[in-house]
C-alpha cells in the first residue's frame, strides 16, 4: 500500500463520489475508500454497489460498514477505535479481506498490530476540519514512533496538503490521504497525481 489514499466525501466534491473515483483511478490509486456517515443503507449500498463496479484493478473498502462491505462484495473495510472489534470484524468477512484501522497513538497501533489487521491509519496529524471527531492533532513524531515498533502500513490523514505531505512522507508514511486537498479542486486526477510523485515508484 502506496501512494495516494482515496476516500470519498460527498459533502466535499465538487463533481460527485462517481467521477471522483474514476479520476482516483485513472490517478493509478491502489485504494478506495468509500465513507458515507450520514445515508440510509439503501443509499450506501447503491453508491458502494456502483464503485465496485468500477474498482476492478482498485482496492474498493467500505468505511464501517460491514454489511455493505459484504453485501457489494468489496475488498475489505475500514474501522475506527468505535466501531466492531476487528476479532469480529475478521470473523464475518473472512482472512482474506483487508481490514484497515485507524489509532491515534502508539499504544493503538500496538494492538491494532496484535489484533491482525492489515494496515492502520494515523489520525490526525494536523487539524483537519474534514472530519469533526478526529481528534487533537498527533503530529510528524507519532508517525516515527510508530514506524519504529510497528510493521504494518501506515496510512497517514488529518490535514494533509502538498506543502506538508514531504514531511509526512520523510517520517515513515507509506501512503496519504488528503480529502479537500483535492476533491475541492476542479481536476481531481491532477491534484492526485502531485501526491503520487511525492512517492517513488
Amino acid at each position: 500500500m502506496r501512494g495516494y489514499y482515496f476516500i470519498t466525501d460527498a459533502g466535499l466534491s465538487l463533481a460527485g463520489i462517481i467521477i471522483d473515483v474514476k479520476n482516483a483511478i485513472q490517478a493509478g490509486v491502489e485504494v478506495v475508500q468509500y465513507r458515507n456517515k450520514t445515508g440510509t443503507t439503501a443509499e450506501l449500498y447503491n453508491e458502494a454497489a456502483a464503485l465496485r463496479g468500477l474498482c476492478k484493478r482498485t482496492h474498493l473498502l467500505i468505511n464501517d460498514r460491514i454489511d455493505i462491505a459484504l453485501a457489494v462484495g468489496a475488498d475489505g473495510i475500514h474501522l475506527g477505535q468505535e466501531d466492531m472489534p476487528v476479532r469480529e470484524a475478521r470473523r464475518l468477512i473472512g482472512p482474506k479481506k483487508i481490514i484497515g484501522l485507524t489509532v491515534h497513538s502508539l499504544q493503538e497501533a500496538k494492538e491494532a498490530q496484535k489484533q491482525g489487521v492489515d494496515y492502520i491509519g494515523v489520525s490526525p496529524i494536523f487539524a483537519t476540519a474534514t472530519k469533526l471527531d478526529a481528534g487533537e492533532p498527533a503530529g510528524v513524531l507519532l508517525i516515527k514512533k510508530i514506524k519504529k515498533e510497528v510493521t504494518l502500513p501506515l496510512v497517514v490523514i488529518g490535514g494533509i496538503t502538498l506543502k506538508n505531505a514531504p514531511q509526512v512522507i520523510a517520517a515513515g508514511a507509506d501512503a496519504v490521504c488528503a480529502i479537500s486537498a483535492v476533491i475541492t479542486k476542479k481536476d481531481v486526477q491532477s491534484e492526485i497525481l502531485k501526491f503520487q510523485k511525492l512517492f517513488s515508484f
